[in-house]
């Protein structure tokens, strides 16, 4: 096919051989096969942000840090150098949290690396060579099929909880399957877990998206509650990617004892009023 602008500096420079064809479209970007050397790959080549149709970016970009304190300014004040750098750490958001799933050992494809909004990966393919499917397009399914992937998935969001990640947008569309199982895809948009106020909410969707998908095919999914227990696990410092979920998750139903508390309060406030009046006439017997 003929070769997309946007990859044309990249066959230039020899990073790429051949673009082979056009994979999908997305709604942040579009994705290649391309040969370079010997080995197929995929280039995505991420859309520009006033043809990138993500909705509420912002909430995703909560919490990300830059070390160079010139650069977050202008990506605070929103200038023309600060929407390129904003960019570039969007894309570059991808790439990091590719290489800390890989760390946590989460199946993710391998970046190669990430080139003026073109990001090089590894292509995952089936048993035969094709490119594998995407989750949504698997219509049938074994029930111990659907608990296995399920188990799966539901360690791969613990292990990212674990190394501090949240994908934010992790359904049936971006999960790939091979013959091992599942793969995670497409995270430009994974968020700090401790630093982004929308982390638990992100989370907790993530983990009720794979849940729905997964229940088509074993029902009895549908009444766990993975995402609880593992958030409060994670809030008490108990997460390891080592834990092993049960599912189950017992609310805490107890009132609040709202009497009791007025109590502490009035007493609190009391002792805090002796001590003011302890301190004042000390201060007057001084002189």
């Amino acid at each position: 096919m003929k070769t997309p602008i946007r990859l044309q500096p990249l066959v230039d420079d020899g990073l790429v051989d051949e673009v082979i064809s056009q994979l999908m479209s997305g709604k942040e970007a579009t994705v290649y096969m391309i040969r370079c050397g010997d080995a197929i790959r995929c280039a995505k080549v991420y859309k520009e942000a006033t043809k990138r149709s993500f909705k509420k970016a912002a909430q995703y970009q909560e919490g990300r840090k830059t070390k160079n304190s010139r650069r977050g300014r202008a990506m605070e004040k929103g200038s023309k150098y600060g929407r390129e750098e904003q960019e570039k750490a969007w894309q570059n958001a991808e790439v990091d949290a590719l290489y800390k799933c890989a760390a946590a050992k989460i199946r993710v494809p391998v970046p190669y690396g990430c080139f003026d909004g073109v990001l090089l990966m590894e292509l995952i393919t089936n048993v035969h060579g094709d490119v594998a499917p995407r989750l949504n397009d698997v219509t049938q399914m074994s029930v111990e099929q659907a608990q296995t992937q399920h188990y799966v998935m539901m360690g791969y969001v613990v292990r990212m909880l674990c190394a501090g990640i949240v994908h934010g947008d992790l359904s049936e569309f971006n999960v790939l399957v091979d013959q091992n199982g599942p793969v995670i895809i497409d995270l430009p948009q994974a968020v700090d877990a401790s630093a982004n106020n929308n982390a638990k909410a992100m989370l907790f969707r993530d983990v009720n998206n794979m849940t729905d998908y997964y229940s088509q095919f074993a029902p009895e999914l549908a009444a766990t509650k993975y995402a609880k227990e593992m958030w409060a696990l994670y809030e008490q410092g108990e997460l390891t990617p080592e834990t092993q979920l049960t599912g189950l998750f017992e609310e805490d139903t107890t009132a609040a004892d709202v009497d009791s508390v007025l109590e502490e309060i009035n007493a609190a406030f009391e002792e805090a009023q002796e001590r003011r009046e302890r301190m004042s006439d000390a201060n007057n017997d001084e002189y």
